[in-house]
């Protein structure tokens, strides 16, 4: 890192002074002499004489009646004008019955054929009122929506705007106008349409300014109140607002997540929203506003909920769009407060992806068995994926949903049967999660016990054990089976298990039929107690491949498939991928100081759960980086990396590492290590074997440390054909041959030298840091 310093200097490197006086006489009487001056500037000095005096005091005078005057203009808007009332705007509809009529693509605001009859409405609506007695405080009119039956009458939504300048106007007056136009004996610009007079409405919009203001009054004249109404549970309700028609969903729910309340706050707000969807900052943004202002609404537990867009969709929108939101829809508009797919309860993630594919010549995709879109859009519908069935979340496979939990194995990494008995805080809570594939979305530490079978849930019922068991052996059971389960869902171990009471209304039950047998059973029954068991798991389990419980670590291809290296992070500045790091904990990232040297500040963030940097999992997860604790061992440049949140969803794609031990050797002990790097276009995750090398090797090549280890690769023939970036990690099998530990990160980034050769590769050790970064990661 090379520092500079550049001192400007003046381009003079001395003071000027000269003094001029002119003694030469005119041939008038007091004519002015002349004086020139200069120390380090110039300054001018003349005597006016008597007849250039008048000329210049009318001059004078006259500059300064024009700066009065401009002062007076200024001053007049500055404090008479500054508090203009706000426009009058009336929202409008009819209906047309004859000339006219309804087709789904008028529904759809971004459409060529909207755009087409909505101008057409609008320059009619123009001429009614430049025509009109209203014609001077006429600002101008716009189609809002188009909706009806398909073939059938064609209702027009607009609204009309007026200069409140000109006075104050009545719904009555521009229902006049409209009254007088629609009427068959009167018209002249909809000669060729019938409007039924019954269809027409006028009423005043209250606009954002007077909403504000109205809204302040009646804060100042209330009285606080020492006790505050709780707000109604949320219930789910039927769309009403006919600009958003075109939702795949039916029902919505108030407050969203802008703050309306109703259906007539949304359609005041509705040509803000409007005005970004005709400006065209971004391709998407009806189907963004729509998602936000009418939100999908799901059953919930104590209430129900709502389903907004995911983040993702968010910050696409925002980055469009954010620059044209009114201030006070942008505190509303916080993208960080969306939920990303991963997350309990999921979102709704951007339409189009497959469109968006093979924009990108990415047809190949489409299909291929790797989920590339976060609905799983891209492997639905596919010739071994039929629309009724679901997708195993690994490979080419899908299986009818009755398939979920019937005992026995139909996909091929077994996603069917794993989670059938799990942990959750409720029943209801269960139908939040995605259901788009049999693979487990997420893992819960804590919960009641729930069983599934064929898509069927039940909570664990104890009360057979209360009645069989003394309190000392069914401790034992629930132990045992808390155990067994925690194990299952490949958590360390058991915190605690107790029973409880169940509070959930309409829920079936199951008991275990032998407790004692080694293997336990299942069955229905009923559950007069309504005791249940609740159990508490401790951490998950590092360093495992979840989605490879049928085969063995040793057989991991090349090409990294969904689940293979859940830890593996990619680092983005300023949304271009830099750097890679590795899931240490829940909240912390373990890289190296390589990658921010020389970078200016920028914002950085991290994605989890990605094979492929060009496409978005329905396992993706995003974190902003907040902070960064270097290493104070010598000769280490390793880093930790703070996100802003932690990683809420720990799945089989999202995972963290395991730490080495201090006393083994990081790679002479392992059975194999490997690196992961990218294919040359960046795209595609790849696996490096990689073996140990002597440290002469490395120096030759690059400036080693004495917390270096040397590598080098175990095929180089066969694997040159990606490339390190700073932060990629040297991770090892572990004796048990289950679990992988992260033993090295790369300062720099790797390449071949040339084709089917590879330079040594150089990582800084772990092992020395384990101290530091336990007491980070805890503290």
């Amino acid at each position: 890192m090379v520092a500079m310093e550049h001192k400007r200097k003046t381009s003079w490197d001395s003071k000027i002074s000269v003094s001029t006086v002119s003694t030469r006489r005119f041939s008038r009487a007091g004519t002015p002499s002349s004086i020139l001056s200069s120390d380090s500037d110039i300054r001018f000095t003349r005597k006016l004489g008597s007849q250039y005096r008048c000329g210049c005091c009318v001059l004078a005078a006259f500059l300064l009646f024009l700066l009065f005057a401009g002062v007076s203009v200024y001053l007049g808007y500055t404090f008479l004008l500054s508090d203009l009332p706000s426009d009058q705007i009336f929202l409008a509809t009819f209906r047309v019955t004859e000339g006219d009529a309804f087709s789904p693509d008028l529904a759809d605001p971004s459409t060529e054929a909207f755009r087409q009859r909505s101008r057409a409405y609008r320059d009619r609506l123009n001429l009614v009122f430049r025509r009109s007695p209203l014609q001077m405080p006429f600002i101008g009119a716009e189609i809002l929506a188009l909706d009806g039956i398909e073939g059938e009458d064609l209702q027009v939504h607009f609204d009309v705007r007026f200069d409140s300048r000109y006075g104050s106007l009545e719904s009555s007056d521009v229902l006049e106008v409209l009254a007088s136009e629609i009427d068959p004996s009167t018209t002249r610009f909809f000669a060729n349409l019938t409007i039924d007079p019954a269809s027409l409405e006028v009423q005043e919009s209250i606009s954002a300014a007077n909403k504000l203001a109205l809204q302040t009054n009646s804060t100042t004249a209330e009285i606080p109140s020492s006790t505050t109404t709780p707000r109604p549970p949320r219930r789910c309700s039927p769309i009403e607002f006919s600009y958003c028609k075109h939702l795949p969903y039916n029902v919505t729910s108030y407050p969203n997540f802008f703050g309306h309340n109703d259906a007539r706050e949304v359609n005041d707000d509705i040509i803000a929203f409007r005005e970004l969807v005709d400006a065209e900052c971004y391709k998407q943004a009806y189907d963004f506003i729509c998602q936000v202002l009418q939100p999908a609404c799901l059953e919930g537990d104590e209430e129900d909920v709502l389903s907004p867009p995911c983040r993702g969709f968010c910050k696409e929108f925002w980055s469009g769009c954010g620059s044209r939101l009114p201030e006070r829809l942008k505190a509303a508009l916080d993208c960080a407060k969306f939920p990303e797919y991963a997350d309990e309860g999921s979102c709704r993630s951007k339409p189009g992806c497959i469109r968006e594919l093979q924009a990108s010549a990415l047809s190949s995709r489409i299909c291929d068995g790797v989920i590339d879109c976060p609905d799983f859009s891209d492997e639905k519908d596919c010739a071994y994926c039929r629309e009724d069935h679901v997708h195993c979340g690994i490979g080419t496979a899908c299986i009818p949903r009755v398939k979920r939990c019937d005992g026995k194995i139909d996909c091929p990494s077994g996603s069917d049967e794993k989670d059938c008995l799990s942990l959750a805080p409720s029943i209801k809570s269960l139908k939040l999660r995605p259901t788009d594939s049999a693979q487990p979305s997420s893992y819960t530490a804590e919960g009641y016990v729930v069983f599934n079978e064929k898509g069927t849930h039940g909570k664990i019922c104890t009360e057979n054990l209360n009645n069989t068991l003394p309190d000392t052996e069914m401790q034992s059971v629930l132990q045992s089976t808390a155990n067994s389960l925690c194990t299952l869902l490949t958590f360390e171990g058991v915190q605690s298990v107790e029973v409880r009471v169940d509070e959930e209304s309409n829920v079936p039950y199951v008991q275990m039929q032998d407790p004692t047998a080694p293997e336990i059973t299942f069955i229905r029954s009923s559950c007069p107690s309504r005791q249940v068991m609740y159990v508490r798991c401790s951490d998950l389990a590092c360093g495992v491949q979840a989605v490879r419980s049928k085969s063995s670590p040793k057989s991991i291809g090349k090409i990294s498939g969904p689940g293979d290296w859940p830890w593996h992070v990619a680092l983005f500045k300023e949304d271009n991928h830099v750097c890679d790091a590795t899931l240490v904990s829940a909240n912390w990232l373990l890289t190296t100081a390589s990658c921010f040297q020389g970078q200016p500040k920028a914002e950085w963030s991290a994605r989890l759960g990605t094979i492929r940097l060009t496409s978005s999992s329905p396992w993706q997860q995003e974190r902003r980086v907040v902070g960064m604790v270097k290493s104070p061992v010598e000769g280490s440049s390793t880093v930790l990396l703070k996100l802003d949140r932690a990683v809420g969803a720990f799945s089989d794609f999202v995972r963290p590492v395991c730490l080495p031990s201090t006393n083994s050797d990081p790679i002479g002990n392992a059975s194999q290590c490997n690196t992961l790097g990218w294919a040359k276009n960046r795209d595609l995750l790849q696996r490096v074997q990689l073996r140990h090398s002597a440290m002469e090797k490395c120096e030759n090549v690059s400036i080693a440390a004495v917390n270096s280890v040397c590598t080098e690769a175990v095929y180089p023939s066969d694997d040159c054909t990606e490339e390190e970036v700073a932060g990629s990690p040297l991770l090892c099998l572990q004796p048990d041959n289950r679990r992988w530990a992260l033993v090295g990160v790369g300062s720099w980034r790797i390449a071949c030298s040339k084709s089917g050769q590879e330079r040594p590769r150089l990582y800084d050790k772990i092992s020395s840091n384990l101290a530091w970064i336990k007491s980070t990661i805890v503290g």
